[in-house]
């Protein structure tokens, strides 16, 4: 086997998005993607709004942008309101075809690890990678050290037989019955008769009855006057959502440079992890060494720069989760779309000015208030270790 200057574990979006930055930036780079996946991106779809990043990195990642839309939607029992915010979505297919338009031979599906070390890759059937450097894009990664709820959802990509009538996405309609966590449903429209629909919830443990989203799904298609046809593709997936932790435990235990949700670089609130991912690609490409020892320090420090910045949104998380109801949490969301759209934008772009975050607290909160002080001030260490 040929010796590689960085070997890539996981083909999926944070360690695909350093990949194509690396080969924009540093096309002489000798650069090996591996995953156990039959395609990269193992069928996700992604999505980010438009101030999530800068004119540069739109520019960068414009090939694999499937979908923009000018503005979405949110619907609350007590608030409706389209937001003139761009959103814009990375599709399943796109994703695929990029990286195997730009890796080809270089990338590696339908094979699986048996070990992985700084610098070599071992495979199950023996076969031994070396490189320069690894970095370990697996996905998430349970760890005590954090204390996290969960963004579970079912997705399907539905053919229907009449036109959906949407001129745009509808990324929260709470209006729906809550079961037991926050819940919504999130509908993007790819064509006049195409919809992705996916049934989403808040929920402490990252569990989802999978037959009764689908049920959820055609029930709420249904009262929406759609009519499903062929169902085109289906995705699950569990967003961590971050309530407390300890940084420097968590990285006491990564002996190896990782990406992603396994780095915990994500939005603390929403679980996306685009945004951040695309600002390590960035990060990495300017390094001028390209060791191990340097990735992993470089991604660290990184990290560690965005759990500081995350502390407020933690905490406005544990008020989610932990002051009041599973089933009256949609009502902090409620309040939170009542806001000035910029504000709303810089949330979630993690870019919160401290006026921002004063008017969030501001005025009668939707829980209850001695519940509220509790979450805010209270760790909730125990639970991590759960």
């Amino acid at each position: 086997m040929p010796r590689y200057d960085l070997i890539l574990v996981g083909a999926g979006l944070a360690n695909g998005l350093i990949a194509l930055r690396l080969r924009q930036q540093r096309p002489t780079l000798r650069i090996l993607l591996i995953d156990a996946e039959s395609e990269p991106g193992a069928g996700h779809t992604w999505s980010f709004h438009e101030d999530d990043l800068t004119d540069n990195q739109h520019h960068w990642i414009t090939p694999l942008v499937a979908y923009h839309w000018p503005g979405y939607e949110v619907r609350f029992p007590q608030r409706h309101r389209s937001l003139n915010s761009g959103y814009f979505c990375v599709t399943a297919e796109r994703f695929a075809q990029v990286m195997h338009d730009r890796f080809g031979p270089d990338l590696l599906l339908n094979t699986r690890v048996a070990a992985v070390t700084s610098h070599a890759v071992t495979l199950v059937d023996g076969r031994v990678i070396e490189s320069d450097a690894v970095i370990d894009g697996r996905g998430y990664q349970p760890d005590s050290a954090l204390c996290m709820g969960f963004q579970s959802f079912v997705g399907q990509e539905w053919q229907l037989s009449a036109p959906h009538g949407l001129t745009g996405p509808i990324i929260m309609d709470a209006t729906v019955d809550q079961q037991a966590g926050y819940r919504f449903v999130y509908s993007l429209p790819f064509s006049a008769d195409t919809l992705l629909i996916e049934d989403t919830h808040y929920i402490d443990k990252a569990t989802l009855e999978s037959d009764r989203a689908r049920q959820n799904i055609r029930d709420y298609a249904a009262r929406q006057g759609w009519q499903l046809d062929r169902l085109l593709r289906e995705e699950q997936g569990a967003l961590p959502i971050t309530l407390t932790g300890d940084a420097d435990s968590f990285w006491q235990k990564r002996d190896l440079p990782c990406s992603g949700l396994r780095a915990g670089l994500f939005h603390p609130t929403t679980g996306y992890s685009l945004p951040l991912a695309v600002s390590l690609a960035d990060r990495l490409a300017e390094m001028q060494a390209f060791t191990s020892e340097d990735l992993h320090t470089a991604i660290a420090q990184f990290a560690r720069q965005t759990w500081q910045q995350q502390r407020f949104f933690r905490m406005l998380n544990r008020m989610l989760f932990l002051a009041g109801p599973a089933d009256r949490r949609w009502q902090v969301m409620q309040r939170f779309y009542g806001l000035p759209e910029g504000l709303i934008a810089r949330f979630y772009a993690g870019k919160l000015t401290l006026p921002d975050r004063l008017r969030i607290l501001s005025g009668k909160p939707p829980v209850p208030v001695l519940a509220a002080l509790q979450a805010i001030m209270t760790p909730h260490r125990q639970q991590a270790m759960q």
